[in-house]
């Protein structure tokens, strides 16, 4: 019973959020505390959600900090030398775009942060998607692949948990696994590729002369108009197709209602800086005369940010205090006076309030699924359902689980509540726990945008994406390169 209570209460979250039924907050709210009740265990309510909030409440911090962190950094202009090389490499062309954001994502996640990797990745690459009336989902979809990707490091989280679990050498999962993951990584740039060939086709390749942000002056925007006539210019002869065809070829509700205006609008709009498609977008991406930019403080800030990651490699502090430490420094240093501080923090609560928000909302949706017992149980059906012949095989069906378990439960569940039992199963067939490890870390690609994973709402809530459009566009792709990662480590011996 528990079983099905526990696949129904996904379903219906997934099913109301796709369908912009519920808010992704009331859902994680209101649906678990409803199958608590249906489960008989409605009097335990409040110790799951407190357990659910405590166990979570250092990734929310986390979370929170970082947000103030990065932030900073974006307003000071420590990464405009990034935005500049990969917009040098884009050259306004969507398909370079959409690879670039691939391969934006990939190197930024080697610090081994999603929330810290889609900050940065949005902060560079959002204004080149709003200017172009480019799909969001697609920004969403391919950062968040890349970083599954690249979440396999073994300082990344699941193959620390593997090792952990079963009692082997993180390096021992990891090396062998490079192959198959770098098959992996190039299936996501080649996906980037035909995605972005289809934004090309849907809105044609424009020009960018001016700086990529919303000017805050009429007069700046008069100016940024007259600079980029010519963009506009170009954009006239595509522009009814782009109105037209966005409904088609985007897959997302927000590009949808970008671009699906007049054709006038959509000319008038692809040429300028300051689109007024959404009127509380914020476009900060190369102003070179925005006022919170600190030249002089550049080293200062790139050392502080290295220092930080290296301590969060080495474990030297827990991530939560390393972010507030480093938040604290970067608006003491760089914002010395106190207004300027208060408002650099406004400035980001738009962000920490909603991903916080949503972090503490999926306690409870974490906190009933495991208080009531419904993932063990789930775990178990599944587990038990593997024919006596699949035994040989348990490095496929680890692998093949691995998509929809590391998908509807936290890594934690995963890995320490599942991969030890498939572990025991595939011994008893001669599989060792290596393999079993290995398959274990395929569906890392999928697992960066369940609903469960606090860093997705950073990238949907700073894109300005709705969770459920990025459900329903990147699922499918998110599975084909988790099997193209396994199929890899098939072929080329490792699983």
């Amino acid at each position: 019973m528990l079983t099905i209570l526990g696949f129904a209460m996904i379903a219906t979250f997934l099913v109301l959020i796709m369908m912009k039924k519920m808010s992704p907050i009331a859902a994680l709210v209101l649906i678990p505390a409803l199958f608590c009740v249906f489960v008989g265990k409605g009097a335990h309510l409040g110790d799951y959600v407190i357990d659910g909030v405590s166990s979570l409440a250092p990734t929310a911090a986390m979370l929170m900090f970082a947000i103030v962190y990065f932030g900073v950094m974006i307003d000071v202009g420590l990464f405009d030398p990034i935005v500049r090389a990969i917009l040098k490499f884009c050259k306004a062309d969507p398909m370079r775009i959409v690879v670039g954001t691939a391969l934006l994502a990939a190197i930024v996640s080697l610090d081994g942060d999603g929330s810290t990797t889609f900050m940065i990745t949005v902060s560079a690459m959002y204004p080149l998607y709003k200017r172009l009336k480019m799909s969001l989902v697609v920004m969403t979809g391919v950062a968040a692949m890349a970083n599954g990707v690249m979440n396999t490091l073994p300082w990344g989280g699941p193959t620390a948990r593997a090792a952990t679990a079963l009692k082997v050498d993180a390096t021992d999962i990891f090396v062998p696994m490079i192959p198959a993951l770098a098959v992996g990584l190039v299936a996501v740039v080649v996906l980037a590729y035909v995605l972005g060939l289809r934004e090309r086709r849907r809105v044609g390749t424009l020009s960018l002369d001016g700086p990529l942000v919303r000017e805050q002056e009429r007069e700046q925007e008069h100016e940024s108009e007259t600079v980029l006539v010519g963009a506009g210019a170009a954009a006239g002869a595509s522009g009814a197709r782009a109105g037209a065809g966005a409904g088609a070829a985007g897959g997302s509700g927000t590009a949808r209602g970008a671009a699906g205006g007049s054709g006038a609008a959509a000319d008038r709009d692809a040429g300028s800086a300051g689109s007024d498609a959404e009127s509380g977008d914020d476009f900060k991406g190369l102003d070179p005369n925005r006022p919170t930019l600190r030249p002089k403080l550049y080293w200062f800030n790139a050392l502080l940010t290295v220092a930080l990651l290296t301590a969060m490699i080495m474990e030297l502090l827990p991530i939560p205090v390393l972010f507030l430490i480093g938040a604290a420094l970067a608006l003491t240093v760089n914002f010395p006076h106190i207004p300027d501080q208060k408002a650099r923090i406004a400035a980001h609560a738009d962000n920490v309030l909603n991903v916080s928000g949503m972090v503490f909302a999926a306690a409870v949706f974490t906190g009933v699924l495991t208080g009531t017992g419904m993932v063990d149980h789930m775990a178990n059906w599944l587990v038990d359902t593997i024919p006596d012949g699949m035994g040989p095989q348990m490095g496929l069906v680890t692998g093949l689980l691995s998509l929809p378990l590391t998908y509807f439960m936290s890594n934690d569940g995963f890995y320490f509540g599942v991969l030890p039992v498939l572990a025991e199963a595939g011994q008893a067939h001669g599989v060792s726990s290596l393999e079993i490890a290995r398959a274990s870390i395929v569906g890392q690609p999928l697992h960066m945008s369940s609903p469960l994973v606090p860093a997705v709402y950073v990238l949907v809530g700073m894109a300005k994406v709705e969770f459920g459009d990025h459900t329903r566009f990147v699922v499918k792709w998110a599975v084909l390169t988790s099997l193209v990662i396994l199929a890899a480590g098939i072929l080329f011996g490792i699983i």
